[in-house]
Order: C-alpha cells, then structure tokens, then sequence
C-alpha cells in the first residue's frame, strides 16, 4: 500500500517552493505585520469546552479517503452555517491538490463569522504560516506524522511569533509524547492514519489518558454522530474536529447542533 502522507509531503515541497519563487511571497510578512490580532483559538475551545463540548467544524471539499465530498460548496455559507449551529471554531483545508481547498477558501470563511480559524494544511515551511497569517488565520497546524522534532519546534516557533496558535496533531503514543515537548496546549489525535488513509475511533480512545489535564484534548476524524462525540468524550476528549460528515449534510446548523446536543459525560474532565 502506498504512503500517501509521504507523497503529500512530497507534493508539498514542490508546492512551497514555487511559493517562494512568487514574487507576491514577499510582500506576507509586511501584511501578516498589519494584521489586527488573531482571534483566540485555543482560548475559545477552553471555554466553550469548560460547558460543554468544543466542536472545531471543517471546510473540506474533497479529501484522498472519499474523493469528492462537496466541490462546489460555498465557504461563507458553510461557515455561517457552522456558526449558527453551535460550533466554537472554524477548520478550512488549503489544500488543493489532495483536499480540493484554496488559501481564498479560508479568507472567505474568516470573513463570514467571527469564530477562529484553522488554516488546515501540511506546514513543513515558515512561508506558509506567514501567508497563513497574513490571510487572516488564527491558528495553524502541525502534523508530528510529518515533521522530526526540531523542525516542528522551528515552525511552532514561527508561528507563536506571528501571533497564531498552534494544533499539534499526533496518531500514536510516540507522536504524542513528542507533541507534549512543544509549547502548544492544543493536542489532536486524529483518529485516520495519514499514511494508509484508515479510520478507527479506538485509536483516539485508547490514547486519550495519554495527554495531561492541561492539554486541551481533541478527537479528529471518524466522528460521524452525538454517540461518537459522547465516546469520545468518555475516554477524556474536550474537543472535537469534524469536516466529512457536516460537508454532506443538506442542512447544516441542525446538524451542528444535533451532535452537540447529546449531554456531557458524567466523568467529564474538570478543565482546571
């Protein structure tokens, strides 16, 4: 079976080298600099997720593991959708080759609420967190699966000193361990290897008593109803990543808010 992070990575390298040849590249640090400051990601899900449940809701047009899921959506409507149904902040893929996205996907969905946003993609260079920020992202994220320890800390550095949060996303024991040696609170598992593009919630389950009470915790993928967040959040998720399944529904906020609706878990986590 072919590695298909590593053929990401590939891709992306190319990718961020004609980035850099751009001359319009060089004009990012001077706009991320003007950029008024980023909305509060982590501290948005810490408080949403200290009454509840802090849903990250994803703009993803297409993804290796389904193919198309909703080409033609509109991200300013997608995103005020989200809003009005309950979710705490915004996730929107940018990449284009393998998801689909588009850098202007996420300037529209900032544009349309006022949540935090995610700028979802596979960061191995500074360049993209700068234009990320100088886009209007609030966050970024790092995938430990792709990146040797000193090169993430270069990037979480990168981007704390432009002003922007970090999601470090992990899949195993190890990754997490080493996610725990960055600065970031916020702590994924994500519940698909990347490498083989499978999906087992037990994954995130297992793994979850692993990140310390204060790590923000949050459960990506797979997570497709109320009953799958309330599993999640038995074994100590505070917070939820989900794209696939709310990008195929017909209407949106009810569909939000259904999978916020089911009660918290009576062993929740204190967040102090």
């Amino acid at each position: 079976m072919s590695d298909v992070l590593k053929q990401i990575i590939a891709d992306k390298v190319i990718e961020v080298a004609a980035l850099k040849a751009d001359p319009d590249s060089r004009s990012f640090a001077a706009k991320a600099a003007d950029m008024p400051p980023a909305r509060g990601f982590a501290n948005a899900l810490r408080k949403s997720s200290a009454q509840g449940y802090g849903l990250i809701a994803e703009f993803k047009r297409a993804s290796p593991s389904r193919g198309q899921i909703n080409p033609d959506a509109d991200p300013a409507n997608i995103a005020q959708s989200y809003e009005a149904g309950g979710a705490t902040c915004l996730s929107v893929l940018t990449d284009h080759k393998y998801f689909g996205g588009h850098i202007d996907d996420m300037i529209a969905a900032k544009s349309a609420t006022l949540m935090p946003v995610l700028r979802k993609d596979f960061i191995i260079d500074p360049i993209q967190i700068i234009e990320a920020r100088a886009c209007g992202a609030d966050c970024i994220l790092l995938i430990m699966s792709a990146l040797s320890d000193s090169h993430a800390a270069e990037l979480e550095s990168c981007a704390i000193e432009y002003g922007l949060d970090v999601l470090i996303e992990t899949h195993d024991g190890e990754e997490i361990e080493r996610a725990l040696n960055l600065q970031s609170p916020m702590i994924g598992i994500n519940n698909r290897n990347l490498r083989t593009m499978t999906t087992d919630l037990a994954t995130g389950e297992d793994l979850m008593t692993l990140i310390p009470d204060d790590r923000i915790a949050i459960a990506e993928s797979g997570l497709k109803s109320s009953d799958d967040l309330a599993r999640m959040a038995r074994a100590g998720a505070r917070c939820f990543l989900i794209g696939e399944f709310l990008m195929e529904q017909d209407d949106i906020a009810p569909s939000v808010s259904g999978l916020l609706s089911y009660p918290v878990p009576a062993n929740w986590k204190d967040m102090t």
